[in-house]
This record gives C-alpha cells, sequence and structure tokens, in this order.
C-alpha cells in the first residue's frame, strides 16, 4: 500500500472507504455514495477536491484489491489534473497494520519513437513525474501488434530487426529512466515465443544491455509475460541474468497493468527469479533518482 505524506496541505484529497466506514462519511456523500468495491465518486467542497473510492466488504477486502483501489484513485486524480494530493486511508492502516507512511510516485511511459524527439524531450522537461518508462511499439512505421508487420519476414528477421530498432532509440534518446519490456515483440509474433531462443538475439541484446548501462539507464522486468501467456516475464529470463552478468544494477519492476485487478500481478514469482539472476535489489524512481530497495 503506498500512502502520501500527509504533513502539509494539498488541495486534494484521496479517500479509500470500506463500507462498515461509510456511516462516517458525510451526509451528501452517503446519498450517491455505497462504497462498493472500486466504485468511484468526487466532489468539491470548502476549497478541496474530494475523491471518494470504495472498498467494498471488509471482510473479502485483500491488500490486491487495495493496490487496484490505489490505482484507481491515482487515474483519477490525473484526469482532474490533481498533481499533489492527500490520502486518507487510516481505515485500511488498522486493518493491514500497515505503520509507515510512504511518497506516492508517480510515472509515465513514453513511446520512443524518432519522429517525435522534439516532442519527447520538451515532455521530459515539463513532466513533474518520479518516474519515466521508456518503450518501444513501433518498427519501421508498424506497430508490432500488426500482423502486417510480419509479413514478408521470417520470424528471426522480424525479432532481430524490432531489437535493431530499440538500439537506435536509447542510442538517441535521454528521456527515460528505465526501458520497459525489452522482447515485448515476443507477444505478437505469430509464433509469440515458441521457437524464441535467447541466444540466438544475444549479440544484439548485449549491445542494448550495454547502451543501458553506459547511460545509467534501468532495465525492466515486466511481468505481462505471463499475462500474454509465454511462461516468462519480459525480457526472458536470460536476458536478465546477462544484464546482471555485464554489470546492470538498474532494474525496475512492472506488472503492465491495463486493469487495476492487474497491478502487482507476479511480483513475488519476479521477486524468485530476480533472485535466481543475481539481483540483491531492485529499483523505485522518486524525482527522477533511483532508490534501492530488497525484493
Amino acid at each position: 500500500m503506498i500512502l502520501v505524506d500527509n504533513s502539509k496541505q494539498c488541495s486534494a484529497i484521496l479517500r479509500f472507504i470500506a463500507q462498515p466506514a461509510l456511516e462516517s462519511c458525510p451526509e451528501p456523500v452517503r446519498q450517491v455514495f455505497d462504497a462498493s468495491r472500486f466504485s468511484e465518486f468526487h466532489t468539491f467542497w470548502d476549497g478541496v477536491m474530494n475523491i471518494w473510492v470504495g472498498l467494498g466488504d471488509e471482510e473479502t477486502l485483500t491488500l490486491t484489491h487495495v493496490k487496484s483501489a490505489a490505482a484507481i484513485g491515482a487515474k483519477m486524480m490525473r484526469q482532474l489534473k490533481q498533481h499533489e494530493y492527500q490520502i486518507e486511508a487510516s481505515g485500511i492502516i488498522d486493518l493491514y497494520g500497515i505503520d509507515s507512511v510512504y511518497d506516492l510516485c508517480t510515472g509515465i511511459e513514453l513511446g520512443l519513437m524518432l519522429r517525435e524527439q522534439t516532442e519527447l524531450e520538451r515532455l521530459e522537461a515539463e513532466l513533474p513525474v518520479d518516474f519515466i518508462l521508456g518503450s518501444c511499439h513501433f518498427t519501421d512505421g508498424y506497430d508490432i501488434y500488426d500482423r502486417a508487420y510480419y509479413a514478408g519476414k521470417t520470424e528471426k528477421e522480424a525479432y532481430f530487426r524490432y531489437l535493431e530498432s530499440t538500439l537506435e532509440r536509447i542510442r538517441v534518446f535521454d528521456c527515460f529512466d528505465s526501458l520497459a519490456h525489452l522482447d515485448c515483440i515476443l507477444r505478437y509474433g505469430p509464433e509469440k515465443n515458441r521457437n524464441f531462443r535467447p541466444e540466438d538475439y544475444m549479440d544484439i541484446i548485449d549491445e542494448i544491455l550495454k547502451v543501458l548501462i553506459e547511460k545509467g539507464k534501468a532495465l525492466e522486468c515486466n511481468t505481462a509475460g505471463y499475462k500474454y501467456g509465454l511462461g516468462h516475464p519480459n525480457p526472458h529470463e536470460a536476458i536478465l541474468k546477462r544484464y546482471h552478468e555485464l554489470g546492470g544494477e538498474l532494474l525496475t519492476i512492472g506488472s503492465d497493468a491495463h486493469r487495476p485487478e492487474e497491478v502487482g500481478k507476479e511480483f513475488a514469482r519476479a521477486a524468485e527469479i530476480l533472485k535466481d539472476c543475481g539481483f540483491r535489489y531492485y529499483t523505485v524512481y522518486r524525482e527522477r533518482k533511483p532508490v534501492f530497495l530488497k525484493p
């Protein structure tokens, strides 16, 4: 569970409410908000924006539900352009025995497209975020999700060209902190990873990893590979291990959650994988600076 520092006054408050605590809400809120799980409501009074996220029945509430609710609340704050806010979650603290308060970190994913270099550099300078994830989804004008990208290519040609274009981009761009899901093309290729052997591509993968290390950029371990049926994270364990062998230390973890219930999915498995690969720490970013944490 992530909580912001409530010691300073902000113009917005994010409130998590389980149904038993609904009686503590102001009467106007109780009339329109039932605190069912992941329900949302926002209102404005006394000069403060209040966003309410329901947690549902306390008896069936899990920490995973709490994390998903936090993601929903953060998304609402972004939509309402509230960049600084407090979180009221005393009931959650009591429920889970959480006795410390942490900074709520903010981040964004930027697609590293060469034709957008000027715009991306402008965004990096202006975005008030703690962390920027850089990703590569397009190659030679095609989204790697698009079957047209694979037409007329062998699998190795398609995958190699994607890695080659990734290398081109990270050599040019400095507007990111961590490189996202390095081999995510395996999610979309016609045969996915059925024929994929990391060693067949390790020469160019080594070049990518060396550039990241030289530029002080992190590599992401993205657990969504399991969601896509690959049976591995992105990148593959062999690539994570190679990154460590080459001296890579900055490693972030992401779940690529597109739905609240996917937030943090397979993180426990990722922790074991990283230990097996030799990592003793993973990295989070605060004010664009790396902070090392034990898995």
